[in-house]
């Protein structure tokens, strides 16, 4: 017996030697075939038909098709979100789904977990699997109807969610999050052009000055989506909503998700009649106090340099050649303007 298992015993140890001579890697590609044989079948889900790439943004995004049904695989980047938050973001979404707010929601798997840990090569990441969002992204971006459901799902979800009890806990939606954080992952880039890094610096301690105004109680104070904008909402063609993509949630200024959508609109170009529709769509439900009305053009701009500082991220993982300087010169001039009195 001894003399049978011993080439076995050989070649396990070669596999060891060689898993220690690897080269480290910050960054795998999962194999489509290995996703559906070790993570798919631990969905009460039909057969998959076909599972594709579909999209590399802050995660790994999987089209996952049954006979009956069709789903989207998302498989977390080490680099960005770690178990905590990710726990965080899908049990709101969870809670949200069973208080009759329509968002792409997490399927639990066979054994009722929301997530599934994947032993990648870079470390741990995290594979959730959700609902596919009926209909499709606004044609020509919103129009006036769209616009302001989705401002009164926005404020649907603030009501909704101050019942909302996780289990874990997330970073704050604060200031020093979202403008020092950011700050210091923009300022390095920004070391050869002095003048536009103390332009940086100057709006930033103007913003946190400003926000020590609004408190961090309720009702200005609660769960934030932290992404809403037209490009995270399936409309079909009766125009009803499903939202999608809350991996920026967390607690922070009901204001700020106003701003944020604010943010995206003018750097898209949505039309003043059309951002208006969404503000009205919200204050319809959950209208906004003269204090929060009143720091709205702050928080546009904490949403502007809190999503640069995400690009720059997102860019030293992947596409490092964006980070020119057309690219910087692009994102400061875009925050001038937003500071600017004719922001709007």
């Amino acid at each position: 017996m001894m003399l049978l298992n011993q080439p076995k015993l050989k070649q396990d140890e070669s596999e060891i030697r060689n898993q220690d001579n690897m080269f480290p890697i910050s960054y795998s590609t999962l194999d489509v075939t290995a996703l559906i044989t070790k993570i798919l079948t631990s969905y009460p889900i039909d057969p998959v038909e076909k599972c594709k790439f579909w999209h590399r943004g802050l995660s790994d995004v999987y089209f996952v098709k049954t006979q009956t049904s069709r789903y989207f695989l998302r498989i977390s980047h080490q680099h960005w979100r770690c178990r905590a938050e990710i726990e965080f973001e899908l049990e709101l979404l969870d809670f949200l789904h069973h208080h009759q707010i329509s968002v792409a929601y997490p399927l639990r798997t066979q054994g009722g977990e929301l997530f599934i840990e994947i032993n990648a090569p870079e470390g741990k990441r995290y594979a959730v699997l959700l609902v596919n969002a009926p209909g499709q992204i606004a044609l020509g971006d919103l129009n006036m109807t769209q616009s302001l459901k989705l401002g009164g799902t926005v404020a649907k979800i603030h009501q909704v969610a101050l019942n909302f009890k996780p289990s874990v806990q997330r970073q704050s939606l604060n200031s020093d999050y979202l403008l020092e954080s950011s700050f210091l992952i923009i300022a390095p880039y920004l070391k050869k052009r002095p003048t536009d890094l103390n332009c940086l610096a100057d709006i930033v301690f103007q913003l946190k000055e400003q926000l020590k105004n609004i408190p961090q109680t309720s009702p200005f104070w609660g769960i934030c989506w932290g992404d809403p904008h037209s490009g995270n909402a399936h409309f079909t063609l009766d125009d009803q909503i499903t939202l999608f993509d809350f991996d920026q949630c967390g607690y922070g200024w009901r204001a700020f998700d106003i701003a944020k959508f604010l943010q995206v609109s003018l750097q898209s170009g949505l039309s003043k009649k059309v951002r208006e529709a969404f503000v009205e769509g919200y204050e319809e439900i959950n209208p906004l106090t003269e204090l929060e009305k009143n720091h709205i053009q702050a928080l546009t701009q904490t949403a502007h340099i809190w999503a640069w500082a995400i690009s720059v991220i997102n860019a030293e993982q992947f596409n490092y050649s964006r980070l020119d300087c057309c690219y910087f010169t692009r994102y400061l001039q875009q925050l001038k303007r937003l500071h600017s009195p004719n922001w709007q």
